[in-house]
């Protein structure tokens, strides 16, 4: 794998800048977007009087903590159009989220929101070593989710050749991937691993895919993973990070030569860290929730999104801008296994460390006798059918129980006995639980 390096003159002046003039940059931005939503949302100009702040309140970026939160229940109290700053007539294209802990969220955008839109997820790809003149094969779900569409207008406009597969279709991704050798493949980790299981099945070795770099995003994954997507498929695996609430894929991307956490755009959003309990900005470098102001929508600006996104902020290395570290896991979606805290993420890292299983897993929570017992599933790779499954499950059960601390039982099934993703992102928690 050779990571392709930015020639001279290929970035633009403001991934370079200094600190002080992109801080000026986003002072004047904030400013606008404050002032955009308090003119034209009612729900902000309430919620902005009821802190008893008015935009003209921001003369540091520090004063942006005086403002109110936006949360995902704003956006459905006030479904479908309720937030937009422009009238419904300008907005050009709506998406939404899927809707399945409730209504779904509504995001729309101005034709400036597009190119914009367009324009970062092209710095993106860029960022990840794409090139005007690449194959694209873009895995995303496209429709509603902000996914698919989000990456076919940031490769067209970075002049790739976009191959539009959408998700699901295993077989014929297969096929195409072969048939067209494209160079770049953008797609949910956990799907790119059903890939390059579907390259198994057919007797082929997915090393031999033409497929140089795979951009991962729409859910958590480890470094863990990265070494196994990286090892299994010999490819460079970049993480993009983006929420359709703020704008869709494209918000942070890790620049190929680095692989070290996404750089968030900070010319477009305004993150900040804050203790999830408290509300409270934490200091540089804490690990807490992130939370987004954009400062260049027109259609949906958002304020101080809450986006439970449990992360921290980094220094700045390949680009002027901040990263973001590895998501740890939601504030909202923790487990809480009698008394035990537990992310997903966590279970991820133990299961790829053992080199006879493969990296498909599921957490099922249930409750005996009003306490919460816990199984974790997961599959035997297919080049170890013959170990001995209750072995690795003890072993697993045992790690899970000494470097978490939560009583487990471990289930080890044949290669497929989890049902797979076809469309969108893993199903890695089952809360059997009643409500």
């Amino acid at each position: 794998m050779t990571a392709r390096h930015p020639a001279p003159g290929e970035l633009e002046a403001i991934e370079t800048a200094s600190r002080d003039e992109l801080q000026a940059l986003q002072l004047q931005r904030l400013q606008w977007t404050l002032q955009h939503a308090y003119d034209n949302v009612a729900h902000y100009r309430k919620a902005f009087d009821a802190r008893d702040v008015h935009p003209s309140d921001c003369r540091t970026l520090a004063d942006l903590a005086r403002f109110p939160f936006t949360a995902k229940a704003d956006l459905r109290a006030h479904y479908p159009f309720g937030l937009f700053a422009v009238p419904r007539q300008q907005v050009l294209r709506v998406h939404a989220s899927s809707g399945t802990t409730g209504k779904p969220t509504v995001v729309g955008y101005t034709r400036g929101d597009i190119d914009r839109w367009a324009d970062l997820m092209a710095r993106s790809i860029r960022a990840c070593g794409g090139r005007a003149g690449d194959i694209v094969h873009v895995a995303y779900g496209y429709g509603l989710f902000t996914g698919g569409l989000g990456a076919h207008y940031g490769a067209e406009r970075l002049g790739c050749t976009v191959v539009p597969m959408s998700g699901g279709q295993t077989e014929k991704q297969v096929q195409l991937i072969e048939d067209f050798r494209p160079d770049i493949i953008m797609v949910t980790p956990s799907y790119m691993q059903v890939i390059v299981e579907e390259f198994r099945r057919q007797g082929k070795d997915p090393r031999e895919m033409s497929v140089s770099i795979g951009i991962f995003g729409a859910e958590p994954w480890t470094d863990a993973m990265r070494r196994d997507i990286e090892t299994s498929a010999a490819i460079d695996a970049v993480d993009i990070y983006g929420l359709s609430e703020v704008m869709g894929p494209g918000v942070a991307c890790e620049c190929i030569e680095s692989k070290d956490g996404p750089v968030i755009w900070e010319d477009h959003f305004y993150p900040e860290i804050i203790d999830p309990e408290t509300g409270e900005v934490l200091p540089e470098g804490s690990e807490g929730e992130l939370v987004f102001t954009t400062l260049s929508k027109e259609a949906l600006p958002v304020i101080r999104y809450r986006t439970r996104d449990l992360t921290r902020l980094l220094p700045p290395t390949a680009r002027s801008m901040r990263r973001m570290g590895k998501i740890v896991g939601r504030s909202d979606d923790m487990l809480i296994i009698r008394g035990i805290n537990l992310f997903p993420t966590q279970i991820e890292e133990l299961v790829l460390q053992q080199g006879q299983l493969a990296g498909q897993y599921q957490l099922v929570v249930t409750r005996e006798n009003l306490l919460d017992e816990l199984t974790v599933r997961c599959e035997v790779a297919p080049a170890h059918l013959h170990v001995n499954r209750a072995a690795i499950a003890l072993e697993l059960q045992h790690r899970i129980k000494s470097l978490i601390g939560v009583a487990t039982m471990v289930d080890v099934g044949l290669p497929d006995s989890i049902e797979r993703t076809l469309v969108g992102k893993a199903r890695r928690v089952v809360d059997k639980r009643p409500k």
